[in-house]
Protein backbone atom coordinates (compact mmCIF):
# COMPACT_ATOMS: atom_id res chain seq x y z
CA UNK A 1 0.00 0.00 0.00
CA UNK A 2 1.47 3.12 -0.85
CA UNK A 3 1.82 6.02 1.49
CA UNK A 4 -0.44 8.27 0.26
CA UNK A 5 -3.48 5.33 0.62
CA UNK A 6 -2.31 4.54 4.01
CA UNK A 7 -2.80 8.30 5.17
CA UNK A 8 -6.13 7.98 3.46
CA UNK A 9 -7.39 4.65 5.05
CA UNK A 10 -6.10 6.02 8.31
CA UNK A 11 -8.14 9.05 7.77
CA UNK A 12 -11.15 7.58 6.88
CA UNK A 13 -10.80 5.08 10.26
CA UNK A 14 -10.10 8.40 11.79
CA UNK A 15 -12.93 10.12 11.28
CA UNK A 16 -15.25 6.73 11.52
CA UNK A 17 -14.00 6.47 15.32
CA UNK A 18 -14.59 9.97 15.60
CA UNK A 19 -18.14 10.16 14.31
CA UNK A 20 -18.77 6.67 16.42
CA UNK A 21 -17.51 8.10 19.66
CA UNK A 22 -19.61 11.51 19.18
CA UNK A 23 -22.90 9.01 18.21
CA UNK A 24 -21.92 7.41 21.75
CA UNK A 25 -21.45 10.47 23.57
CA UNK A 26 -24.44 12.18 22.52
CA UNK A 27 -27.34 9.58 23.37
CA UNK A 28 -30.39 10.99 24.97
CA UNK A 29 -33.49 9.39 25.91
CA UNK A 30 -36.94 10.45 24.58
CA UNK A 31 -39.06 11.73 27.67
CA UNK A 32 -42.09 9.76 27.20
CA UNK A 33 -40.87 6.12 25.69
CA UNK A 34 -37.41 6.20 27.33
CA UNK A 35 -36.06 5.16 23.63
CA UNK A 36 -32.50 6.27 23.40
CA UNK A 37 -32.15 8.85 20.20
CA UNK A 38 -29.02 10.96 18.87
CA UNK A 39 -29.10 14.50 20.15
CA UNK A 40 -26.25 16.43 19.20
CA UNK A 41 -27.56 20.00 19.89
CA UNK A 42 -28.33 21.20 23.35
CA UNK A 43 -31.73 22.09 24.20
CA UNK A 44 -31.09 25.92 25.07
CA UNK A 45 -29.92 26.19 21.49
CA UNK A 46 -32.44 24.75 19.86
CA UNK A 47 -34.88 27.20 21.97
CA UNK A 48 -33.20 30.19 20.99
CA UNK A 49 -33.08 29.26 17.25
CA UNK A 50 -36.79 27.77 17.75
CA UNK A 51 -37.58 32.13 19.11
CA UNK A 52 -35.88 33.36 16.35
CA UNK A 53 -37.27 31.24 13.46
CA UNK A 54 -40.95 31.18 14.42
CA UNK A 55 -40.88 34.98 14.83
CA UNK A 56 -39.34 34.97 11.53
CA UNK A 57 -42.29 32.95 10.44
CA UNK A 58 -44.74 35.10 11.84
CA UNK A 59 -42.97 38.31 10.19
CA UNK A 60 -43.19 36.73 6.56
CA UNK A 61 -46.80 34.82 7.10
CA UNK A 62 -50.60 35.72 7.59
CA UNK A 63 -52.72 34.85 10.10
CA UNK A 64 -56.06 33.97 9.92
CA UNK A 65 -58.76 36.67 10.74
CA UNK A 66 -61.00 33.84 11.37
CA UNK A 67 -61.85 34.87 14.90
CA UNK A 68 -63.99 31.36 15.96
CA UNK A 69 -61.20 28.67 14.56
CA UNK A 70 -57.91 30.97 16.03
CA UNK A 71 -60.33 30.81 19.15
CA UNK A 72 -60.20 27.06 18.43
CA UNK A 73 -56.80 26.75 18.06
CA UNK A 74 -55.73 28.57 21.32
CA UNK A 75 -58.01 27.10 23.19
CA UNK A 76 -57.46 23.60 22.48
CA UNK A 77 -53.79 24.48 22.15
CA UNK A 78 -54.13 26.06 26.30
CA UNK A 79 -55.82 22.69 27.02
CA UNK A 80 -53.14 20.72 26.12
CA UNK A 81 -49.94 23.03 27.40
CA UNK A 82 -51.88 22.22 30.71
CA UNK A 83 -52.10 18.51 29.82
CA UNK A 84 -48.39 18.38 29.13
CA UNK A 85 -46.94 19.85 31.77
CA UNK A 86 -49.21 17.92 34.16
CA UNK A 87 -47.85 14.86 32.39
CA UNK A 88 -44.32 15.90 32.55
CA UNK A 89 -44.20 17.31 36.47
CA UNK A 90 -46.12 13.77 37.57
CA UNK A 91 -42.90 11.49 35.68
CA UNK A 92 -40.52 14.10 37.95
CA UNK A 93 -39.36 15.57 34.41
CA UNK A 94 -40.67 19.15 34.49
CA UNK A 95 -37.45 20.64 34.00
CA UNK A 96 -37.31 19.16 30.08
CA UNK A 97 -40.20 22.06 29.90
CA UNK A 98 -38.09 24.57 31.35
CA UNK A 99 -38.18 27.75 28.97
CA UNK A 100 -40.79 26.74 27.33
CA UNK A 101 -43.04 29.68 26.38
CA UNK A 102 -46.16 28.36 24.80
CA UNK A 103 -47.41 30.11 21.22
CA UNK A 104 -50.96 29.08 19.23
CA UNK A 105 -51.31 30.42 16.04
CA UNK A 106 -53.81 30.23 12.75
CA UNK A 107 -51.63 30.50 9.60
CA UNK A 108 -53.33 31.45 6.52
CA UNK A 109 -52.40 28.68 4.79
CA UNK A 110 -54.11 26.49 1.99
CA UNK A 111 -51.72 23.63 2.76
CA UNK A 112 -53.24 21.06 5.17
CA UNK A 113 -50.36 21.19 7.63
CA UNK A 114 -49.29 21.55 11.54
CA UNK A 115 -46.27 21.78 13.09
CA UNK A 116 -44.47 22.74 16.59
CA UNK A 117 -41.25 23.67 17.13
CA UNK A 118 -39.55 23.68 20.35
CA UNK A 119 -40.61 25.71 23.21
CA UNK A 120 -44.43 25.35 21.99
CA UNK A 121 -44.03 27.52 19.33
CA UNK A 122 -47.24 25.83 16.99
CA UNK A 123 -48.66 27.02 13.82
CA UNK A 124 -51.81 25.32 12.69
CA UNK A 125 -52.32 26.25 8.63
CA UNK A 126 -56.34 26.90 7.57
CA UNK A 127 -55.81 23.86 5.11
CA UNK A 128 -56.62 21.64 7.49
CA UNK A 129 -59.61 23.14 8.82
CA UNK A 130 -61.76 20.95 6.81
CA UNK A 131 -60.52 17.69 8.47
CA UNK A 132 -60.17 18.97 11.95
CA UNK A 133 -63.54 19.87 12.24
CA UNK A 134 -64.04 19.92 16.15
CA UNK A 135 -62.27 20.95 19.19
CA UNK A 136 -61.05 17.18 19.02
CA UNK A 137 -60.44 16.80 15.39
CA UNK A 138 -58.09 19.93 16.39
CA UNK A 139 -56.48 18.04 19.32
CA UNK A 140 -55.48 14.96 17.58
CA UNK A 141 -53.43 17.44 15.39
CA UNK A 142 -51.66 19.47 18.21
CA UNK A 143 -50.98 16.97 20.50
CA UNK A 144 -49.59 14.69 17.93
CA UNK A 145 -47.24 17.66 17.09
CA UNK A 146 -46.69 19.08 20.74
CA UNK A 147 -45.34 14.97 20.98
CA UNK A 148 -43.17 15.43 18.18
CA UNK A 149 -41.44 17.91 19.97
CA UNK A 150 -41.27 16.84 23.54
CA UNK A 151 -40.12 13.83 22.69
CA UNK A 152 -37.87 15.80 20.29
CA UNK A 153 -37.95 14.42 17.37
CA UNK A 154 -36.67 17.59 15.60
CA UNK A 155 -33.49 17.84 17.88
CA UNK A 156 -32.92 14.04 16.38
CA UNK A 157 -33.69 15.09 13.12
CA UNK A 158 -31.36 17.95 13.08
CA UNK A 159 -28.58 15.93 15.05
CA UNK A 160 -28.45 13.28 11.79
CA UNK A 161 -28.40 16.29 9.32
CA UNK A 162 -25.50 17.63 11.28
CA UNK A 163 -24.06 14.84 11.16
CA UNK A 164 -24.42 13.65 7.58
CA UNK A 165 -24.39 16.99 6.01
CA UNK A 166 -21.85 18.93 7.68
CA UNK A 167 -19.58 16.90 9.42
CA UNK A 168 -21.01 16.50 12.77
CA UNK A 169 -20.48 20.41 13.45
CA UNK A 170 -21.78 21.91 16.29
CA UNK A 171 -25.32 24.21 15.68
CA UNK A 172 -23.10 27.21 16.72
CA UNK A 173 -20.20 26.78 14.15
CA UNK A 174 -22.88 25.91 11.60
CA UNK A 175 -24.81 28.87 11.86
CA UNK A 176 -21.63 31.16 12.03
CA UNK A 177 -20.12 28.79 9.19
CA UNK A 178 -23.74 28.60 6.97
CA UNK A 179 -26.61 30.19 8.42
CA UNK A 180 -28.46 29.63 5.24
CA UNK A 181 -28.10 26.47 4.50
CA UNK A 182 -28.17 25.78 9.15
CA UNK A 183 -31.39 27.40 9.20
CA UNK A 184 -33.21 25.43 6.34
CA UNK A 185 -32.43 22.77 7.86
CA UNK A 186 -33.74 23.21 10.83
CA UNK A 187 -37.33 24.24 9.16
CA UNK A 188 -36.95 21.23 7.22
CA UNK A 189 -36.52 19.55 11.22
CA UNK A 190 -39.84 20.93 11.83
CA UNK A 191 -41.76 20.29 8.84
CA UNK A 192 -42.06 23.62 7.80
CA UNK A 193 -42.36 22.39 3.95
CA UNK A 194 -44.41 26.09 2.70
CA UNK A 195 -41.20 27.53 2.82
CA UNK A 196 -38.90 25.05 1.55
CA UNK A 197 -38.76 22.55 -2.18
CA UNK A 198 -38.41 19.69 0.34
CA UNK A 199 -39.91 18.14 3.56
CA UNK A 200 -38.14 15.48 5.60
CA UNK A 201 -40.45 12.64 6.35
CA UNK A 202 -40.37 11.37 9.95
CA UNK A 203 -39.48 8.20 10.70
CA UNK A 204 -42.11 5.26 11.35
CA UNK A 205 -40.59 4.73 14.82
CA UNK A 206 -41.14 8.86 15.13
CA UNK A 207 -44.44 8.96 14.15
CA UNK A 208 -45.77 5.94 16.40
CA UNK A 209 -44.11 7.48 19.13
CA UNK A 210 -45.85 10.90 18.34
CA UNK A 211 -49.12 9.12 17.74
CA UNK A 212 -48.93 7.54 21.39
CA UNK A 213 -47.64 10.22 22.75
CA UNK A 214 -50.23 12.62 21.68
CA UNK A 215 -53.46 10.25 22.22
CA UNK A 216 -52.10 10.35 26.13
CA UNK A 217 -51.90 14.21 25.60
CA UNK A 218 -55.40 14.94 24.35
CA UNK A 219 -57.06 12.30 26.72
CA UNK A 220 -55.44 14.48 29.61
CA UNK A 221 -56.80 17.62 28.27
CA UNK A 222 -60.01 15.51 28.04
CA UNK A 223 -60.65 15.15 24.39
CA UNK A 224 -61.88 11.32 23.77
CA UNK A 225 -58.67 9.52 21.54
CA UNK A 226 -61.20 7.42 19.46
CA UNK A 227 -61.51 10.68 17.40
CA UNK A 228 -58.14 9.98 16.15
CA UNK A 229 -59.52 7.40 13.89
CA UNK A 230 -61.85 9.35 12.53
CA UNK A 231 -59.28 12.08 11.44
CA UNK A 232 -57.19 9.78 10.27
CA UNK A 233 -59.68 8.26 8.09
CA UNK A 234 -60.57 11.99 6.60
CA UNK A 235 -56.90 12.77 6.39
CA UNK A 236 -56.30 9.11 4.33
CA UNK A 237 -59.63 9.32 2.32
CA UNK A 238 -58.42 12.92 1.04
CA UNK A 239 -55.23 11.28 -0.09
CA UNK A 240 -57.10 8.64 -2.80
CA UNK A 241 -56.96 9.59 -6.55
CA UNK A 242 -54.39 12.65 -6.25
CA UNK A 243 -52.06 14.33 -4.47
CA UNK A 244 -51.99 13.69 -0.81
CA UNK A 245 -52.20 16.72 1.84
CA UNK A 246 -49.02 17.95 2.63
CA UNK A 247 -49.53 16.91 6.77
CA UNK A 248 -49.58 13.43 4.78
CA UNK A 249 -46.36 14.09 3.26
CA UNK A 250 -44.64 14.48 6.57
CA UNK A 251 -47.20 12.15 8.83
CA UNK A 252 -47.44 8.82 6.84
CA UNK A 253 -51.18 7.94 7.41
CA UNK A 254 -52.49 4.40 5.79
CA UNK A 255 -53.95 1.70 7.11
CA UNK A 256 -51.11 -0.24 9.43
CA UNK A 257 -51.10 3.16 10.97
CA UNK A 258 -54.46 3.31 11.95
CA UNK A 259 -54.57 0.04 13.04
CA UNK A 260 -51.50 0.84 15.74
CA UNK A 261 -53.65 3.97 16.97
CA UNK A 262 -56.67 1.96 17.36
CA UNK A 263 -54.37 -0.30 19.01
CA UNK A 264 -52.85 2.85 21.49
CA UNK A 265 -56.47 3.68 22.42
CA UNK A 266 -57.16 1.75 25.50
CA UNK A 267 -54.07 2.55 27.20
CA UNK A 268 -54.60 6.30 26.20
CA UNK A 269 -58.10 6.10 27.38
CA UNK A 270 -56.76 5.52 31.04
CA UNK A 271 -55.79 9.12 31.12
CA UNK A 272 -59.34 10.32 29.64
CA UNK A 273 -61.49 12.56 32.14
CA UNK A 274 -64.50 14.02 30.30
Amino acid sequence: MSRKNLIAVIHSRLVALLIAAMFLGSCATVPVTGRSQLNLVPSSSMLSLSNEQYNDFLRKNKRSKNSAETARVKRVGRKLKVAVEQYFRQRGLASELRNYSWEFNLIENKSANAWCMPGGKIAVYTGILPYTKNDAGMAVVMAHEIAHAVAKHGNERMSQMLLTQMGGMALNSALSSSPKKTRQMYMTAFGVGSQLAVVLPYSRLQEYEADKIGLIFMAMAGYNPNEAISFWKRMSKASRGGKPPEFLSTHPSDASRIRQIRNAIPDAMRYYRK
